[in-house]
């Protein structure tokens, strides 16, 4: 076991609370979907998530390693810098979850790392190709390339099965998409639990507990995945609710389409050791499910709260962390502050969330958001299925008023023989 100082402990307590947060935060990730089509009852859905998470922190270190050795320079960063950088992915992430908008996590702790590292060391310290690289363009491609491959494969599945719809149909689609949900969770673990693996790793090499260089050891790839399943468990209802409900309406198809989209995307990119997020790429998924079944709605007042969420996370956890890293900067007392803010900033969002309770027996009602004007015209014009007769369809524009007919004049009686 590696030698541990005071403020080392303090980080790797911090970096496994902000695992945590981050299975709640990204539960939504995996079982949404399921649950708000009905495959799995919420509960079993989260137990089913968090075992598999557990499972996928095993599988690889490429993640983490991109972490640890890559993103900012190893050599220069203090355990504080560390601890920083967690204090602004843990707040970005309980902020989020408060309103329900599911945002990225990984970015989160990218962000406050940056930030932190920047307060710390400079710029310099950075490595800006593997932000570009590893970071931000995934970012950006990631929901596009899973949206358009749930879009085909949604589309794909209505064409080869027509508009059937039976009960048959439905289960099969359902056990699929419990399949695909387990895939998910799996990739998940494989990628999000890593982040923190790595971050750990980060602080051993920073406290000299361990060499610059060096894997993840066995016991924090152990603690990572435990801490990450427990947080799967708990459940992250509210963001469960908008992703579910509040961004599309998915049936069982759309829903087997979407998850395996993602988790292919997820995969794949763990095995290249990009940091994605599994955030953005489940959400795009999400959304060219709902838009490649014909009359299908995306709800954009929803999608558009969460592009801004997006776009302000990488910032906006750098702010906080490198706030907290020239806090730190002043001595012991000042990571004392920092630690007791932390505390106090989480306790009272978790006070105002329970002003509205939304878990496992409310999750699947429905939000109330509007489809959206353009998204609600285009549904309307959607022609039918072919081959599907409608009934009762009445004339939108009624016919020309005409002019009652004069009755013509009576006929002169016959002559009489």
């Amino acid at each position: 076991m590696e030698s541990f100082s005071l403020i080392l402990a303090i980080v790797v307590v911090t970096a496994l609370a902000f695992d945590f947060t981050n299975g709640f935060h990204d539960t939504a990730n995996a079982m949404a979907t399921t649950i708000s089509t009905g495959a799995l009852k919420p509960k079993i859905a989260v137990a089913m998530s968090a075992v598999l998470n557990l499972v996928g922190a095993f599988l690889s270190v490429e993640v983490a390693n991109t972490i640890s050795k890559g993103l900012v320079d190893e050599t220069g960063i203090r355990p504080e810098v560390i601890f920083a950088a967690l204090v602004g992915a843990i707040l970005w992430n309980l902020l989020t979850w408060l309103v329900g908008l599911p945002s990225s996590s990984s970015h989160a702790l990218m962000g406050g790392l940056v930030g932190a590292t920047v307060a710390s060391a400079g710029f310099g310290a950075v490595h800006g190709d593997v932000l570009v690289t590893k970071v931000l363009l995934p970012a950006v491609a990631a929901p596009v390339v899973a949206g358009l491959a749930s879009l085909l494969a949604t589309r794909f599945s209505y064409g080869v099965g027509g508009t059937s719809d039976g009960e048959a149909t439905r289960k099969g689609y359902r056990v699929g998409q419990i399949a695909s949900a387990g895939l998910v969770s799996l990739a998940h673990g494989t990628n999000d639990a890593q982040k923190t693996m790595g971050i750990i790793t980060l602080a051993l090499v920073a406290g000299g507990s361990i060499a610059p260089g060096s894997n993840p050891p066995t016991w924090v790839i152990l603690s990572a995945g435990m801490a990450i399943a427990l947080g799967t468990y708990i459940g992250g209802w509210r963001i469960i609710r908008t992703m579910g409900k509040g961004l599309t309406d998915l049936e069982p198809r759309q829903g087997f389409a979407a998850q395996t989209s993602a988790a292919t995307a997820i995969l794949a990119s763990s095995h290249l050791g990009f940091s994605l997020s599994t955030t953005h790429v489940v959400s795009g998924s999400v959304m060219g499910a709902g838009l490649g079944r014909k009359g299908g709605v995306v709800r954009w007042s929803t999608a558009t709260r969460m592009f801004v969420a997006w776009a302000l996370t990488l910032p906006a956890a750098a702010l906080v962390g490198a706030g907290a890293e020239s806090v730190t900067d002043l001595g012991d007392w000042g990571t004392a502050v920092v630690a007791v803010f932390l505390v106090a900033a989480s306790a009272a969002i978790w006070k105002i969330s329970r002003r509205e309770v939304v878990d496992h027996t409310n999750v699947v009602e429905e939000t109330g958001e509007p489809a959206g004007v353009v998204t609600a015209a285009i549904a309307a014009v959607t022609p039918p299925p072919a081959g599907l007769v409608t009934e009762d369809l009445t004339a939108t524009i009624p016919a020309p008023a005409t002019e009652p007919t004069p009755a013509a004049p009576a006929a002169p009686p016959a002559a009489a023989v």
